[in-house]
């Protein structure tokens, strides 16, 4: 009875995350006027509003921008964070742990803090209206940093001893060594970071005014508020289903890793 109690919670909580979901892709396929009357299954499906979306806006175009931006930072923060990962759980210096907790109080502090100073350096860079502003700013991320500190300090010290006295530099020993034996937390951070680059919204309204740069929750967002759309749900909701299916389709594929890492990543000193 325990089990069924349980297993009963589980089912209602993910009909009621999923609902939403399904509620918005089903809308997207039925004409305008029979939005208002979906329940479950329509009884027409059309394609109408993504073909009204196509015109409307260059969402292929914002599709290929925000691959390319949440790839390139998803790429750059696997690299560049598991060496200060490596460095702060596996080498000795000064100021290690002092470096740890400033990284730890970093997160801490809310976005729009650290958002005028951002956009100040990118017009003096000269990165506005460039795929830089969208990249470099999110190379090096606090929570990523944590985790492969936390997924490396699992790792016995013997190995990377091994790999030194086999002549192994520091960074082969990441990338070739640990790199396989940490794969749930690699992919654990690179959905994390592809999914909140590939949600990001208020930076690329900011820093980027080009439409041919524009990534898809910017567009989808100025489609959806700006009057673009018509005051046309369907249109609306299509965009929106577009905007979600990649990080979804992300997650089916890679969940196995994702729940394992979260599971059995913890604090070590």
């Amino acid at each position: 009875m325990k089990n069924l109690a349980l297993y009963l919670i589980l089912v209602v909580g993910a009909l009621a995350f999923i609902y939403p979901f399904y509620w918005m892709t089903m809308a997207s396929l039925v004409p305008e006027g029979d939005i208002s009357g979906l329940t479950l299954l329509p009884t027409t499906i059309t394609f109408d509003s993504y073909l009204q979306m196509f015109e409307k806006i260059p969402i292929d175009r914002a599709f290929f921008n925000s691959i390319f931006v949440a790839s390139s930072v998803t790429a750059g923060v696997l690299v560049f964070c598991s060496m200060v990962g490596y460095a702060l759980a596996k080498l000795r210096f000064t100021g290690r742990n002092l470096i740890f907790y400033v990284i730890i109080f970093t997160m801490t502090l809310p976005f729009q803090i650290t958002l005028i100073p951002n956009y100040i350096l990118m017009v003096k860079f000269g990165w506005i209206d460039t795929y830089l502003a969208l990249i470099i700013p999110y190379l090096i991320n606090a929570f990523a940093i944590i985790m492969f500190r936390q997924a490396f300090l699992t790792i016995p010290q013997d190995l990377i001893d091994a790999a030194r006295i086999d002549g192994c530099g520091e960074l082969r020993i990441i990338f070739q060594i640990l790199w396989p034996n940490i794969i749930p937390s690699l992919v654990t951070v690179g959905i994390i970071t592809f999914m909140a680059t590939w949600n990001e919204v208020l930076w690329p309204l900011i820093v980027i005014r080009d439409e041919n740069l524009m990534t898809m929750p910017q567009l989808v967002t100025l489609f959806a508020v700006g009057g673009r759309a018509e005051s046309q749900l369907g249109v609306k909701l299509a965009s929106a289903t577009l905007l979600a299916l990649p990080i979804i389709v992300a997650y089916l594929f890679f969940q196995k890793y994702f729940i394992q890492s979260m599971a059995s990543t913890g604090l070590k000193d």
